[in-house]
């Protein structure tokens, strides 16, 4: 299999990587993280101007009308960068889900904001008691009028506390834990029966808990009909995370090998040592196995749901694994200045461990990978 970028694919990358290189700087970044907002509005606008909002999205709606392989380059860029803008929570799971769902004047209204940078989005489908469980869903929607009113909690809302409008999942059949019987709306943020609290999570991201209470809401789609579209948008957010974690994997690798080279200990490099070789050696594998999964998450997004879900649920596995393996030792190897907040590696690792636990972590996972492993790939 030919796993070289094609030409626009290339360029999408250098545009990333110019973008991060020449505006992401590590003290730029950390004024734009301890600001109020969490990020730079000034950035994100930089995103809609290159086109990068648009990746996912049909030209129709001035997009790139890009896949998984074209997420995969933007989120490693991104990786590099320790990225801060809503763009996993806006783009990939809330306007993918729209894309997916919406009616064609939702869709033209939606996602031409989303591209142009005028709208950010947060989706809401987690829920308090529900763990990594996208089907566990106890907020319910009623019909109301010509709309609807929502009811319930969601948690850990990827920067829901500055998203304009929510994308929320929520219950208009079945029990708690049926998969049928979800429905998508969308949800002014400033609506009245919408509370959140918002916080920053450990990885300098911002998240919120989000309450709704008789909160006006829009249908995307039709009714109780949302979970297969959700499970496209949750599969391409877990490619989105993969590739991310693999760009900051390399970077976190890129710095403990420039640190134990200068380092000096005993009057010698403490990259000298071969015990410390080979842990940097053991670092660059566990990058590759990273990298390798991820290309095979980002080429399976295609496949039928059930051998999409055996191989998403593999990556995200390994993801979970070997970057707890690249944070932990790119600490160790710098030694105390690997725990400064002045220290760019210590931001990275924070990152690295966070994305095990968006979307699902190793354990979640590897029950989801136990329970498809006599998935005959060829049969499904």
């Amino acid at each position: 299999m030919d796993f070289k970028l094609s030409d626009e694919q290339r360029m999408l990358e250098e545009t990333v990587g110019r973008l991060v290189r020449d505006g992401y700087p590590f003290d730029v970044r950390e004024k734009a993280r301890t600001s109020e907002l969490g990020y730079s509005t000034e950035m994100w606008q930089q995103f809609a101007e290159l086109g990068l909002l648009g990746v996912p999205f049909s030209e129709d709606f001035g997009g790139f009308n890009g896949g998984g392989p074209e997420l995969m380059v933007v989120a490693e860029g991104f990786g590099r960068g320790l990225v801060l803008e809503p763009y996993l929570a806006t783009v990939i799971l809330s306007g993918t889900l729209i894309d997916f769902l919406g009616s064609d004047s939702q869709k033209e209204t939606l996602i031409s904001a989303i591209v142009g940078g005028e709208v950010r989005l947060a989706l809401a489908a987690y829920e308090p008691e529900g763990r990594y469980d996208h089907t566990h869903v106890a907020t319910t929607a009623e019909k109301s009028g010509d709309g609807y009113v929502i009811n319930g909690s969601k948690a850990v809302v990827l920067h829901g506390d500055s998203a304009d409008k929510l994308v929320v999942i929520a219950r208009t059949a079945g029990s708690t834990n049926d998969r049928n019987g979800l429905s998508a709306f969308v949800v002014d943020a400033s609506a009245d029966g919408v509370s959140r609290r918002g916080y920053e999570t450990i990885d300098g991201l911002h998240a919120a808990e989000i309450s709704l209470n008789n909160a006006p809401a829009e249908l995307l789609g039709e009714e109780g009909n949302a979970i297969d579209a959700l499970e496209k948008s949750l599969a391409l957010g877990i490619v989105a995370l993969c590739a991310e974690a693999s760009g900051a994997m390399e970077v976190a690798c890129d710095h403990t090998l420039n640190y134990i080279k200068e380092r000096q200990q005993f009057g010698v490099p403490i990259g000298k040592f071969q015990a410390l070789q080979h842990r940097m050696v053991e670092m660059r594998m566990e990058l590759e196995k990273a990298r390798s999964m991820t290309i095979l998450a980002a080429c399976s997004l295609e496949l039928s749901a059930p051998v999409r879900a055996k191989r998403l649920a593999a990556a995200k596995a390994i993801i979970g694994k070997s970057g707890r393996k690249v944070a932990e030792e790119a600490i160790q190897l710098h030694g105390g200045m690997g725990m400064m907040e002045e220290t760019a590696v210590s931001h990275y690792a924070k990152r690295i461990v966070m994305i095990d636990h968006q979307l699902g972590d190793l354990g979640y996972h590897m029950q989801q990978l136990e329970s498809l492993l006599d998935l005959d790939e060829d049969a499904a």
